[in-house]
């Protein structure tokens, strides 16, 4: 049994807008992920920033990588946003 098109394309939006939703949700978490770090790096005296700096990195990759999956791929807007220096942006990605 199927369902009526007029049900089907409002099955389908509520899925969407839950899915949509979710991804804004998860963008928030990671954008607050990413604004603690930073905090805590500027927080930090001269000996404590460069055992804050993967922290740092870790929730800023998080974003970039979240976001890509999204379709955002340029980063600028965020960079900017959230003033990530330049230390930070260096070491996306390493382990």
């Amino acid at each position: 049994m199927s369902l009526p098109p007029r049900t089907r394309e409002a099955a389908l939006a509520a899925i969407m807008a839950e899915v949509n939703a979710e991804k804004a949700a998860s963008l928030g978490r990671s954008g607050s992920a990413v604004e603690k770090a930073l905090a805590a790096l500027a927080a930090a005296g001269p000996e404590d920033r460069l055992a804050r700096l993967p922290a740092a990195r870790d929730a800023v990759w998080n974003l970039f990588v979240q976001r890509e999956a999204m379709g955002q791929r340029d980063h600028r807007d965020v960079i900017a946003h959230y003033a990530i220096p330049p230390d930070v942006l260096r070491g996306l990605g390493q382990r």
